[in-house]
């Protein structure tokens, strides 16, 4: 063969004898452009078939495989035609039964040849094996096994790929012929030094034995050899980014902390927490810095993480610069404006609300004073990084609930400006193993204080049928002077769907159960001086209900509110029903959570809401809901820019994560431009498969 091994990699894969345009077109549908795509197309299962048995010992239901040789065939008729095979192996004879393509089947046989035939066994007036793989051997029941007779993998397919020949049996066949052509020679991408530090097979012995296993250790040898490629690649990702964001220095150095500063603590109506403390002085010493701060900032429900963005953008107005916070909704923009307005107006900071449901001329006027610098700090939504807001000395960029936005709209804001800081807060806990990956390039601060006079939340699961008892005990509360939120799901009910919706029950509590008291209704749908005054009337009070939708989900503060009805909980996610039941527990009152589930739970749903009865912790509830979602889900591909990994699971493969994230990281510091010789082709591979990613990383 002439091409060289890498030549061959980098084939389209309509080369490959056999496949064609229109075979290829299908295959591309599954990220299968390239005989090296081809390689990573990973079984998805495996089937043991590696013990033959004789016939004679064949027991029901048993997957097994059996070596035999063709004595008689035919097609027999019936309601369905099927084509029925016998072999014997001398010990008794086994019956191989395939419906539909009689004609086809019959050209495939010869009486006298040997098969190797593996599949589950029936008992039916003897043994058979329905629709059974096979492999043809040859004259002396010897040959080469691929679909049975060892480990068999099991490749995920469609209907159109299957059409196409593209079950488990077509991946296998081109998967012999590719590793036939390239000798099983893979250029090696990872230093010798490396692998034998780790004991790791070479990437040659790793690809084949994940499609053909000579035994279950292999197998695993290989999985941990391309797990720990993905893990490395991954973090190297993050590695690099690190490092080249470190080198950056033409940052905005925020020296000056004065008067304002300490008119703003004065001012506070309460004792900042330990936490919050320290999480302010690693803050302030990040911005003293020349070098542009990237920050995240995680904290519970309630922890308290709006002061200190509020401290922060002070700090940035005080040094003549201009402060952005980006909020996921219109409502918590609101919020943040109004609690932020309120905070520092009286320090002489105009403080500016930028979201898209505002009148044209409130619009203009507010982007007039951005644009003159008359603004000092501006909160909003995504409107924040449209083409017509254009900021006069932007130094800091605050984003709140961060994974609700994509990398791109992260990067949008921050260009708004010259290198200005960045600190991104989430009130998701972010388990361990995510922050090393997701979050690996930011400084981490973590607020695990409550304020003092927080009493934990009460939380219970109830079905639908104790739905009378619960409104009661509500209704009761509510005439000691309590408040409540009632949400649901949707707003409106449509004829598909069994779910209550907020508009239909809001109208319905209003004339039964609730009708002696002023209840308030909030959607998504609503306009922002509508949803502005609902707001504004359940905080003064006169709203003593209000029936809601998850647009409260965050930011809500309202310290009277003790209660939280959540209807149908079981179609919320756990970290979601964790963030509703921490818009209640803000005051020093005793507050509850009230879980109303319907109807026959599964597993997942029963153990999402036995641990919001169990825990109030949101680093615990944060683990459990990545355990039930898996990584891809928790935090989307989207959202960070990270490739997808095929094999590895973060959650489970923690020690390997460590041990690439230790070998990426020393790279990454070492020769942060993969220039030296040992990296030349681990550089070769980073370019070709992850340099988008790098591109989309970098700006994350």
């Amino acid at each position: 063969m002439a091409a060289s091994t890498r030549s061959i990699l980098d084939q389209s894969i309509a080369s490959l004898r056999g496949i064609g345009e229109k075979r290829a077109s299908a295959l591309t549908s599954v990220g299968i452009r390239t005989v090296d795509d081809l390689l990573s197309y990973f079984p998805r299962r495996y089937i043991d078939r590696s013990s033959i048995r004789p016939i004679v010992s064949l027991q029901a239901d048993e997957e097994t495989t059996v070596v035999g040789r063709v004595v008689s065939m035919g097609v027999k008729q019936g309601r369905r035609n099927r084509f029925v095979l016998v072999v014997t192996d001398d010990t008794d004879y086994l019956s191989c039964i395939w419906f539909g393509k009689v004609l086809f089947w019959q050209k495939i046989f010869r009486v006298g040849e040997w098969l190797a035939l593996s599949g589950k066994v029936t008992l039916f007036g003897g043994p058979q094996m329905v629709h059974p793989e096979f492999d043809r051997l040859g004259p002396a029941g010897e040959g080469d096994f691929i679909h049975t007779g060892k480990i068999i993998p099991l490749y995920p397919s469609s209907e159109a790929l299957t059409k196409l020949g593209f079950d488990s049996r077509g991946f296998r066949r081109c998967l012999v012929q590719v590793l036939k052509e390239i000798k099983g020679r893979l250029p090696e991408i990872l230093p010798e030094a490396m692998l034998k530090r780790h004991k790791l097979f070479s990437r040659s012995e790793a690809v084949r034995h994940i499609h053909f296993p000579a035994d279950f250790s292999s197998l695993e040898k290989a999985k941990q050899r391309l797990k720990f490629d993905e893990l490395f690649f991954m973090e190297l990702l993050v590695g690099l980014r690190k490092q080249h964001l470190g080198s950056r220095s033409a940052g905005i150095a925020f020296e000056r902390v004065g008067e304002p500063l300490r008119r703003l603590v004065q001012a506070l109506p309460f004792e900042l927490t330990g936490a919050q403390k320290r999480v302010l002085h690693e803050i302030r010493a990040d911005m003293k810095k020349s070098t542009p701060m990237n920050r995240l900032l995680q904290g519970d429900v309630g922890s308290g993480k709006t002061i200190v963005a509020v401290f922060t953008m002070l700090i940035a107005v005080e040094n003549g610069y201009q402060a952005a916070l980006m909020a996921p909704t219109e409502i918590l923009a609101e919020q943040h404006y109004l609690t932020i307005h309120r905070m520092l107006e009286a320090l002489g900071v105009h403080v500016v609300l930028l979201i898209g449901g505002q009148t044209r001329k409130v619009r203009q006027a507010v982007l007039a004073e951005i644009s003159e610098g008359d603004a000092h700090i501006i909160v909003g939504t995504h409107a924040l990084i449209q083409e017509s807001v254009e900021y006069r000395r932007l130094g800091l960029v605050i984003v709140d609930e961060q994974h609700r936005f994509g990398v791109l709209q992260r990067a949008q804001l921050r260009e708004k400006g010259l290198n200005p800081d960045l600190l991104v807060m989430t009130a998701t806990p972010i388990p361990r193993t995510l922050s090393l990956t997701v979050y690996g390039d930011l400084d981490v601060s973590i607020l695990d204080e409550l304020p003092a006079n927080r009493k934990p939340i009460r939380t219970f699961w109830r079905p639908q049928t104790g739905r009378a008892k619960i409104y009661e005990f509500v209704r009761r509360q509510m005439e000691l002077g309590a408040q409540a939120y009632v949400v649901f799901p949707l707003v409106e009910e449509t004829e598909k769907s069994d779910l209550k919706s907020a508009v239909d029950s809001y109208e319905k509590m209003k004339r039964g159960f609730f009708s002696a008291f002023e209840i308030g209704l909030l959607h998504g749908r609503m306009k922002t001086a509508e949803k502005e005054q609902v707001m504004d009337d359940f905080k003064s009070g006169r709203y003593r209900l209000l029936v809601s939708t998850t647009v409260i989900e965050v930011g809500v503060d309202v310290a009277n509110a003790t209660l939280m009805v959540v209807e149908h909980a079981e179609r919320f996610g756990l970290t979601q029903l964790h963030q509703l039941r921490g818009r209640v527990g803000r005051g020093e009152k005793q507050s509850y959570c009230i879980l109303i589930a319907y109807g026959n739970l599964g597993a997942e749903a029963k153990r999402r809401l036995e641990t919001l009865t169990e825990t109030t912790d949101g680093f615990k509830i944060a683990e459990v809901d990545l355990e039930l979602r898996g990584p891809g889900e928790f935090f989307g591909t989207r959202q960070h820019g990270l490739p997808e990994l095929k094999l590895a699971n973060v959650t489970e493969d923690t020690t390997l994560l460590l041990a690439a994230r230790d070998e990426a990281f020393k790279i990454a510091q070492q020769d942060p431009q993969l220039r030296r010789a040992e990296n030349a082709p681990l550089r070769d591979h980073f370019i070709k498969h992850y340099r988008e990613k790098f591109a989309s990383i970098w700006i994350g």
